[in-house]
């Protein structure tokens, strides 16, 4: 049994390369992850080493009736410098966010956000396979969202909380783990 594992180790080892820090081509990294608009959730990021492209995927059913977000989320990052331990990265973000809207003539009714994000991320890896990221750009709203901004629309994690008049989230930001 011990002869075994013993082989079956070796080959595994054997297999394995040599782990580099700073987006691994070929790497899947699993997190979570928030774009400028605040539209984001659990994410996928896959890295081909000289860009990076994700989605998100975000879910909120607070208390009440009616009050559902569904978030969806998809970037690509063009890495336009790397070093050992980070990347800079130029490219965006589109964001769709589906929130109530209720009217006194159509309570049920929902909106369709829609947000274009162009800019850039910063990645930095804490190890070899853990990255943490920040994002800035402009984000402009289309279809059912309105307006142009350079920090981010006051949306929060979803559009129920900037309708409700409380604080929101401002900025982009993830944390990945990667696998090779």
């Amino acid at each position: 049994m011990s002869k075994t594992s013993l082989l079956v180790s070796m080959i595994v080892l054997g297999l394995a390369g040599a782990a580099d820090a700073g987006g691994q081509a070929g790497s899947l990294g699993v997190g979570a992850e928030y774009q400028l608009s605040g539209i984001g959730g659990a994410s996928v990021i896959y890295d081909a080493g000289q860009f990076h492209v994700g989605g998100a995927l975000g879910f909120e059913d607070p208390p009440g009736g009616n009050n559902t977000v569904f978030e969806l989320a998809g970037e690509f990052y063009y890495h336009v410098h790397h070093s050992a331990f980070a990347d800079f990265g130029i490219g965006g973000s589109l964001g769709v966010a589906s929130v109530p809207a209720p009217t006194m003539m159509a309570p049920d009714a929902r909106a369709t956000d829609v947000y274009l994000q162009p800019g850039f991320q910063i990645r930095v890896f804490l190890s070899s396979n853990v990255a943490l990221s920040a994002s800035g750009g402009m984000v402009i709203g289309v279809v059912d969202a309105s307006g142009v901004s350079i920090s981010g629309q006051n949306v929060g994690a979803s559009g129920q909380n900037a309708a409700a008049g409380t604080p929101a989230f401002r900025g982009g930001v993830g944390i990945h783990y990667y696998f090779y």
